[in-house]
């Protein structure tokens, strides 16, 4: 067993590179490198195809010893995000949503995909960006791993509202980490009437978004790939006890 290394012995750019030629491609199932860690740089995220995603391993701010691997859907090849999202659509199948709704920023890059995927003619998308007409009743706040602080609002346009009407709803966006993004956007969206019967993402980032969103709702995911917490050992990263 590799010891992980203690936080006050970490540099802040250990095992750490830029991201510019992360998400361009898709690798084939051989190409994953060590399987079982230590990883150096990049993380195999394991596709439902049996194909490999590299993602970039990124060290917390907060704790130099603990990092993530890290998925940005707006860098990405158009080719992977579109891969993403077909393979998410078929994740979602079984839920027969009628409407899929888009959460900013990233979701907003896979729900068409998924929308048409699914044989849909639109979708609905929130934001972050209130414009002079939006009611702040039709918004609620929102913090995430990557946007910690607190202030930020996810929006519905008011003219948007009644398409939730008795429609069978998922939820999508590119991640799942902490969970209160997604939380806050389900909470809000049943307290404006709609019937929400999962959400669907590319990545669930470790397992603390269960803890967020209990039991029920957490039986109602639908990801592409998992993505776990990682720890610092002297060779590299390992998964995170």
């Amino acid at each position: 067993m590799v010891e992980p290394i203690a936080s006050s012995a970490i540099p802040l750019r250990h095992f750490s590179e830029p991201t510019t030629d992360y998400w361009q491609s898709i690798l084939p199932a051989d190409a994953t490198g060590a399987a079982q860690g230590p990883w150096r740089f990049g993380y195999p995220a394991r596709l439902p195809d049996g194909r490999v995603l590299m993602l970039p391993i990124r060290q917390l701010g907060a704790d130099p010893a603990q990092a993530v691997a890290s998925l940005l859907v707006n860098h990405a090849a158009m080719p992977v995000v579109q891969t993403l999202g077909e393979m998410l659509a078929e994740a979602l199948r079984p839920f027969s949503p009628d409407l899929l709704i888009g959460l900013p920023t990233l979701g907003l890059s896979l729900a068409p995909i998924v929308a048409a995927a699914l044989g849909h003619t639109r979708y609905l998308p929130m934001g972050y960006s209130r414009k002079f007409w939006y009611d702040d009743t039709l918004s609620t706040p929102v913090q995430s791993i990557t946007s910690p602080t607190p202030g930020k609002r996810v929006y519905l346009d008011p003219h948007l509202l009644p398409l939730l009407a008795g429609k069978r709803l998922v939820i999508i966006d590119d991640a799942l980490s902490t969970g209160t993004t997604m939380a806050a956007a389900w909470d809000l969206v049943t307290a404006l009437g709609g019937d929400v019967v999962g959400c669907g993402v590319a990545m669930c980032q470790g397992r603390r978004w269960a803890d967020r969103l209990g039991p029920a709702r957490s039986a109602l995911v639908a990801k592409v790939f998992d993505s776990p917490l990682l720890q610092a050992v002297p060779e590299g990263w390992v998964i995170r006890a």
